[in-house]
């Protein structure tokens, strides 16, 4: 049996390593998460010896560009580390968060699972990392902070529309690509760190929504009856949403080994599985393969008993992993 090679180098803690072997769509598939620890050299030079050795390499911890409307900007940093890499196809994971979050969100989840956001309270603490998902959110009738300056930048500004967002975009990603990594997300040791913050808007939301290490990074000790939706997490990670008590949580990748991976390894796998440069493949045929390749987002409900009264009608068809 053919086997493909999925590598996601990141610059995250080394602590969340994992590795995983499957069968997709009669394909062997061998995938791998190797952190550095915050060490930018280690990551350039991991990504140039892989490069031509795997069928597809992501990158974690940071992504290539940021995105916003039909705007999107280079991140200087994260295009140094891979100048050199010229032989294996290259993914963030931009090229499936567009449709695959917005299919979680606007049709998954609401018809699938009868969870609906019409109407709830939902905190998205970084959207020009995921754009798409803002957009679904809006689109799906929540009321969204935008949290890019709160959980980023550490700024008390909370953004609450759509159109706060494309301004913020447009006066601030140009300058904020060219700064280092380490400015705008926590890498290495950061990365298991948690420092209680923004305890107001932890308090408000209903659904806290983005990428985990940020929604981690400022969490409260209370969290009894939330929604958490949001992308790689490991054993570790439920345990501790377990304890605060979330009632639910959602990843968008399926449960791989007792973890879910970020959205650069599912697209790499989906890249890995087609042999096709990802900007051969448009956003419907990364969402179309996913779905046939079996891949199901991650639901769980942690804590039965914290189910918050408007989830009482879901209630019956809880999902479950």
């Amino acid at each position: 049996m053919l086997t493909k090679r999925v590598v996601s180098v990141s610059l995250g803690s080394s602590s969340r390593d994992h590795r995983f072997e499957t069968e997709i769509l009669g394909q062997r598939v061998i995938v791998e998460r190797i952190g550095t620890d915050g060490d930018v050299r280690r990551a350039k030079q991991l990504l140039e010896e892989l490069d031509g050795k795997v069928d597809a390499l992501g990158l974690g911890g940071t992504d290539l560009y940021l995105r916003a409307v039909n705007r999107q900007y280079l991140i200087r940093e994260t295009a140094g580390l891979v100048r050199n890499v010229r032989r294996t196809p290259f993914v963030d994971g931009g090229g499936l968060k567009a449709s695959w979050e917005r299919w979680l969100i606007t049709d998954y989840l609401p018809h699938r699972k009868g969870l609906s956001f019409r109407g709830r309270n939902v905190v998205l603490v970084s959207s020009v990392d995921r754009y798409g998902m803002a957009e679904a959110f809006t689109a799906a009738g929540a009321r969204v902070i935008f949290g890019d300056f709160l959980f980023a930048l550490n700024l008390p500004i909370p953004l609450r529309s759509l159109t706060s967002v494309k301004i913020l975009a447009a006066l601030l990603l140009p300058v904020l690509s060219k700064v280092p990594i380490k400015w705008l997300y926590p890498t290495g040791d950061k990365q298991t760190q948690i420092t209680p913050r923004h305890g107001t808007y932890y308090r408000w939301a209903e659904v806290v929504a983005g990428d985990f290490l940020l929604i981690r990074r400022f969490m409260p000790d209370d969290l009894r009856g939330k929604v958490i939706v949001t992308q790689t997490i490991t054993k570790t990670d439920v345990e501790e949403l377990r304890k605060r008590g979330v009632w639910l949580l959602v990843t968008d990748g399926p449960d791989m080994g007792g973890r879910s991976f970020a959205t650069n390894v599912l697209q790499g796998v989906i890249v890995a599985l087609l042999g096709r440069r990802p900007e051969e493949i448009s956003t419907d045929e990364y969402l179309q393969t996913a779905q046939r390749a079996g891949f199901e987002p991650r639901v769980e409900e942690l804590n039965p008993d914290a189910a918050p009264a408007w989830a009482s009608r879901l209630r019956a068809t809880a999902p479950t992993s």
